[in-house]
């Protein structure tokens, strides 16, 4: 997935949390010449020019949020050698209080240059944990548009953790020799527990596409790595987990098996057929399976070529405004009838965070799949 995550049809939305750029030397110098001109003058005018003291000393603290260490350093030396020469005239009697003033300083600044050293090291140990997630986050999710035979599928994809580029939903589309498998799923919590369990989940999705003949067989070998991952996390004193999961087998006729593990249902959007297209009842999500008395079933529905189909996971249909109220999807899908499929995936960003007012209580995954006309070709 591209790190730049543009919610633009591709991968994902934003660039919140990115650090502030580094002061400028020139910004630095300017504020440290204006701040000690003008209360210098203002020291003349009141005669007071002692009690420049207490101000200029705050300015390598300020410096120290967002300036360089050296930068820092460099405010620090001026402020102290402004305050020691504006005492350097003070009376006898009070040479202790000025002497103090001064160690004060000195002892101030130097919790600042601390400070900034401290702040720099942060930085860089975020931009280090930044570069590992995306690299981590190219490995688990391919960037879109993801293509077969029979698809083109858009999408994008936003954690919730916007530091971590990478949560608990995962979302593949592989070409096998039984059809286009297209995969949707989304791990119960969150945090690195949650991407160890959508990693197995994902890894064992992309070898059964190909290696299992039929979707249920695709679906009992995902449901065997959850409980697998399960059994390791019960070891090292870890929670389980479920996957809510949808498992689509599209072949090169119209007709389309679906299994849902109670995921989201899909859409569709541009066809004959608007609307949720399963009528069942979903399956138990997937590392419960032993708890359903039935075993999970396929059902079927009509995917004619270019038609549109929307996948998503519950961060779209559990975002919920202000006062509390959900994002209603379905009755939002009515107005994207004139949408590119292309389009769709910004499109709903878009609304999304209107609706959510910018807030996000949950990773979001959004799957556009488009049936590729007859005879169309890469």
């Amino acid at each position: 997935m591209d790190a730049s995550r543009e919610p633009s049809g591709s991968s994902a939305a934003g660039g919140e949390g990115r650090t502030a750029p580094p002061l400028r030397w020139s910004v630095v110098v300017f504020w440290l010449g204006l701040v000690t001109v003008v209360l210098a003058v203002i020291g003349v005018f009141l005669d007071r020019e002692t009690r420049l003291a207490p101000f200029l000393v705050v300015l390598p603290a300020l410096i120290a949020g967002r300036g360089s260490v050296r930068q820092t350093a460099v405010a620090s030396a001026w402020v102290t050698v402004m305050i020691a020469g504006a005492l350097f005239d003070t009376a006898e009697d009070t040479i202790g209080a000025a002497t103090a003033t001064v160690v004060f300083a000195v002892v101030f600044n130097g919790l600042s240059v601390a400070r900034a050293a401290q702040r720099v090291h942060s930085e860089r140990e975020i931009a280090r944990l930044r570069s590992a997630a995306a690299a981590l986050q190219r490995q688990l999710l391919r960037p879109f548009p993801l293509m077969t035979d029979q698809l083109i599928v858009h999408g994008l994809y936003q954690p919730v953790e916007e530091d971590s580029r990478v949560g608990g939903d995962v979302y593949e589309v592989v070409a096998s020799p039984y059809g286009s498998r297209v995969f949707i799923a989304d791990v119960q919590g969150k945090g690195l527990p949650a991407i160890s369990a959508a990693f197995s989940v994902l890894s064992a999705f992309r070898e059964a596409a190909i290696a299992e003949p039929t979707l249920t067989a695709v679906v009992d070998a995902l449901e065997d790595a959850v409980l697998r991952h399960n059994s390791f996390a019960a070891q090292a004193g870890e929670s389980e987990r479920f996957v809510t999961a949808l498992v689509l087998g599209i072949g090169s006729d119209t007709e389309v098996q679906a299994i849902n593990c109670g995921h989201v249902p899909p859409l569709m959007l541009h066809g004959d057929r608007d609307g949720p297209v399963l009528n069942g009842e979903p399956c138990v999500p997937l590392g419960l399976d032993a708890l359903s008395p039935e075993p999970r079933t396929v059902e079927w529905f009509s995917f004619p070529r270019g038609s549109t189909l929307l996948l998503c996971t519950d961060g779209v249909t559990e975002a919920r405004d202000p006062s509390g109220t959900f994002y209603r999807l379905e009755e939002r899908a009515a107005a994207w009838g004139d949408v590119r499929p292309g389009d769709l995936p910004a499109t709903v960003h878009r609304d999304l965070r209107r609706h959510a007012a910018g807030t996000q209580g949950d990773d979001t995954a959004l799957m556009v799949l488009r049936r590729r006309p007859a005879g169309e070709v890469d």
